[in-house]
């Protein structure tokens, strides 16, 4: 754990509104958390909001205002910032009484932490003078949780302005949300996810606050979202041969985690942590010596060692055994813990519809979706508003979402301008298309289906925050989208946040699932699923290429698992009966894996 961090968890981004917030509303206990920064719609309402629940000046910054998304991104940071500090000094300052926020702040510590011990010690000591000595050195040590944001990267439209003309390419949707982030006041970090983008890279090597100043601090820094080793080395070396470092490299499950998923070609989480594990110290040698080149070459003096590289992990974790397994046999500096937060009222902006729903879902509410109009896998929650508006617009026959905030626009199948496959332009269009092939009845409803099945995410991913903060409740969206990961059905009532902290150190039990598989176990088996629905989809055009790549899908499957096999006896917090279990689903998802690819006539 970074010795500037007081928790060994975070709190990942989620959705566009439901993190929006999060750190005003747990920065000042020392919890991490990410804002997403895609949205300057929402981001400029949650500013008018927040600066009149704190009597602060709010002008307006309108879409007729030169570099108005920019703008809006760094007030709505500088306006966070600011609440954070004004809650830290007051904890700081406050009295050690029952119920406040000081002593919820080392209540909320890990029972290992050395801070929570010096904290018990100031509890159990009678001596006033040594109480109120010990109280003015805990009260040095309090320290916020970073305020995070993040970039989709795939989220980069160029703009145009009033007349149409395209602008210059530092105003798209990713390069003006950087120089949003990047202009504010905060000293913290970007996590850039959903892969690589190059001008993105070639924009951040512009940026001074991402390079050292003379006495070797960084204001800002990088943090890269990756599925694999292969995916951190070519993004970081890309970075460090611009003379930029990657601060943290955070892992995650390629199909057990919220929102869009990003499958790996059968690669399942633990043995690319085991290759973290392995090469860490190769990595950041050869990440440094490409960094330390770069700076040369620009005229900075470069570090004679590599500067700190955290990794951390996050995707599916549901137990303190698990938690701490991560941490002690990977290595890894902390966690990520996204989805059960959606159940904690004090961290997450959800509505309270939503957050019941949620509650109330089981496994099989819980699916991985085609809503999205990136063309993505996203996790979803069956029967959520977003999909039942969808459905009832098809029904009425007006498929499609009206498209105003225009983030996802991609499509110019029918168009020259991009439209959204959301959108109710596009989806007229392409429906017209398909009816006028005049395809088996089956055939045609199977394709209409996939067409209709997309939503508007801009608005719906949205929406939550806005009921919430919204006092005219007719005019708020209600059609509210949801990203949890599969994990999620295991956690089944709201919680207090000092009970989901407790939950993740291990003093707090909030699993309602007894018979809950451990996360490498169902990873693997979202993956068999994930390749059984695969190959169904490309059965009728099956190629040597389609062929190729399930068969090397399947062999990283089967690697996989005989890494598990050997993993086993190395959970030593894990009870005996659970390590026989493990062995036992193992077993039963190999047998399962072998008989997918089997040869068919279809196949053959």
């Amino acid at each position: 754990m970074n010795s500037s961090t007081a928790h060994t968890f975070h709190i990942p981004v989620l959705g566009l509104a439901f993190s929006i917030d999060t750190p005003i509303r747990v920065a000042r206990f020392g919890i991490s958390s990410v804002i997403s920064i895609v949205d300057d719609v929402l981001i400029e309402h949650m500013r008018k909001h927040y600066t009149g629940l704190y009597r602060q000046p709010y002008v307006p910054i309108s879409v007729h205002d030169h570099d108005y998304r920019a703008r809006r991104i760094t007030e709505y940071l500088n306006l966070v910032q600011r609440i954070v500090r004004t809650q830290v000094a007051s904890l700081k300052t406050s009295a050690f009484d029952a119920g406040s926020d000081i002593i919820k702040y080392f209540e909320l510590l890990a029972d290992t932490s050395p801070l929570k011990a010096l904290y018990h010690r100031m509890m159990r000591t009678p001596d006033a003078a040594e109480r109120s000595k010990l109280q003015d050195a805990l009260r040095e040590t309090i320290v916020p949780g970073a305020i995070d944001v993040n970039i989709m990267t795939k989220v980069d439209k160029t703009n145009t302005d009033r007349h149409k003309v395209p602008l210059p390419v530092e105003f798209s949707d990713a390069l003006a949300s950087l120089r949003g982030f990047v202009q504010s006041d905060l000293q913290s970090s970007v996590v850039l996810s959903a892969g690589l983008n190059l001008r993105l890279f070639a924009y951040i090597s512009r940026r001074p606050e991402f390079f050292p100043d003379a006495n070797g601090f960084i204001k800002n820094k990088i943090i890269l979202k990756v599925s694999d080793y292969r995916s951190a080395l070519i993004q970081g070396k890309l970075l460090a041969k611009k003379g930029v470092w990657t601060s943290e490299f955070r892992i995650e499950s390629g199909l057990n985690c919220g929102g869009h998923v990003f499958a790996s070609d059968g690669y399942l989480l633990g043995p690319i942590l085991e290759q973290f594990r392995r090469n860490r110290q190769q990595l950041a040698e050869e990440l440094h010596t490409l960094y330390a080149t770069a700076l040369q070459e620009r005229g900075i003096p470069p570090p004679a060692a590599p500067r700190p590289l955290r990794i951390t992990v996050q995707g599916g974790i549901g137990t303190a055994q698990e938690d701490e397994f991560l941490r002690t046999h990977y290595g890894m500096d902390g966690t990520g813990w996204g989805s059960p937060f959606l159940l904690v009222p004090e961290a997450t902006n959800v509505d309270d519809e939503t957050r019941a729903r949620l509650a109330a879902a089981r496994e099989d509410d819980f699916y991985l979706s085609d809503v999205s109009p990136l063309g993505v896998p996203f996790n979803n929650l069956r029967g959520s508003r977003s999909e039942l508006l969808a459905r009832r617009r098809t029904e009425e026959g007006r498929p499609g979402s009206p498209c105003t905030k225009k983030f996802l626009v991609s499509n110019t199948e029918f168009t020259s301008e991009p439209i959204c496959t959301a959108s109710r332009q596009y989806q007229a269009l392409k429906i017209k298309q398909i009816q006028s092939l005049h395809l088996a009845a089956d055939e045609e409803e199977a394709r209409l289906r996939k067409v209709t099945a997309k939503v508007c995410l801009c608005e719906d991913l949205a929406a939550a925050a806005l009921i919430n903060t919204t006092r005219d409740q007719e005019s708020t969206p209600v059609a509210v989208a949801v990203c949890p990961g599969p994990n999620l059905a295991y956690f089944s009532r709201i919680a207090t946040l000092e009970e989901m902290v407790g939950h993740i150190y291990g003093r707090v039990q909030l699993l309602t699932v007894v018979d809950r598989s451990h996360m490498f176990v169902n990873e693997l088996r979202l993956y068999i699923d994930y390749l059984r629905n695969e190959i169904q989809r490309h059965i009728d055009t099956w190629t040597d290429k389609e062929e190729k790549y399930f068969s090397t899908f399947k062999a990283h499957l089967q690697e996989g698992i005989s890494y598990y096999r050997e993993l086993i006896p190395q959970l030593v917090r894990e009870t005996e009966q659970a390590r026989q279990r493990m062995a036992e689903e193992i077993r039963v998802l190999e047998q399962e894996l072998a008989g997918i690819l089997t040869p068919s006539p279809v196949l053959c």
